[in-house]
């Protein structure tokens, strides 16, 4: 079964980077303990910071430095979490990125895959509210093969202010919305956090315009283009009713900044519902993956998704 998240938004930051550095220095300046790059300006959470280049052999393993410590929760693999950053390479005083100058914080799920896995690793355990510094051997970073303007088997370091993380149901828990539509199929209403088994017709044609249809209506907040949602979902094929992705097989779940999801019938269909709720997507193919075949799912697939809406960040 391939994972389909990749396919469903714009790479960001730690998937693809883009050089955003600056050379704005201040008078402030924290040196690490642990033998990582000095913090030489914007040394206070909230701040952005500057980085000296590092000195000596970078650390061969993962290394994460508390600069500052939070009062907030303690996170844990599989939460969503919200982050400003700043990154560079261990041999060099210039940022490859930077979340501080677009004044966008960044989006992830903790585990989910999404980010590389120095930082998967790096965060948990780490408390709301904390700024950490930490240094990313290669084989945690980008590896051989580098990334952008990060080289080949370069060690990175990254300073991180933990800004929120945001509690996640085990299941969405709204009011149950008939299903009456016998051309359309059908989704299981359970709130155990275990799957929704997802029923087919046995004939009928795919429709060919976009269904979003609640399963459970939930009571939360209508969802707008801007906002971060966190999501589980089962994801077919029509034809054959084949599922290709389940976040409930890899027991993760899934963070979509809907601004930057290139799915526009997922887009589409997830606008405008409500945090909490279960819903029934049957995106057609002009609004899926249109003639291209991608991963494995055939040109001009008609997609089904049932989706719980879990909560946004």
């Amino acid at each position: 079964m391939r994972r389909l998240a990749g396919l469903l938004v714009v790479p960001l930051l730690l998937l693809s980077t883009a050089a955003c550095g600056s050379d704005d220095k201040g008078s402030d300046s924290i040196s690490s303990k642990n033998g990582l790059p000095a913090i030489t300006a914007g040394a206070k959470f909230g701040e952005k910071p500057t980085l000296a280049k590092g000195e000596g052999d970078p650390p061969k393993e993962l290394k994460v430095e508390t600069i500052s410590e939070g009062k907030g929760a303690t996170l844990k693999k599989g939460d969503p979490v919200q982050v400003n950053y700043l990154g560079q390479s261990w041999d060099s005083d210039k940022p490859f990125d930077n979340s501080f100058d677009r004044k966008q914080p960044f989006d992830l799920t903790l585990g989910a895959g999404g980010v590389i896995q120095g930082w998967d690793k790096g965060l948990v355990g780490q408390k709301v509210g904390s700024r950490i510094e930490m240094s990313i051997p290669p084989e945690l970073g980008y590896g051989a093969q580098g990334q952008g303007d990060i080289k080949p088997n370069a060690t990175l370091v990254f300073v991180i202010d933990i800004l929120k993380s945001t509690p996640v149901p085990l299941s969405a828990k709204g009011t149950e919305v008939a299903q009456d539509n016998i051309d359309l199929p059908k989704v299981g209403t359970n709130t155990d956090g275990k799957a929704p088994s997802v029923t087919f017709p046995k004939s009928a044609d795919a429709p060919k315009k976009l269904v979003s249809n609640y399963v459970l209506e939930g009571t939360g907040p209508v969802l707008t283009a801007k906002d971060t949602v966190v999501v589980k979902y089962e994801a077919y094929l029509w034809d054959g009713a084949k599922k290709f992705d389940s976040t409930y097989q890899a027991g993760k779940t899934q963070t979509f900044p809907l601004g930057q999801v290139t799915l526009k019938g997922l887009k589409d269909g997830v606008v405008g519902k409500k945090i909490g709720s279960r819903i029934l997507l049957v995106i057609p193919p002009d609004q899926a993956f249109g003639d291209k075949e991608q991963q494995g799912i055939p040109k001009n697939s008609t997609l089904v998704f049932a989706v719980d809406l879990l909560t946004k960040v």
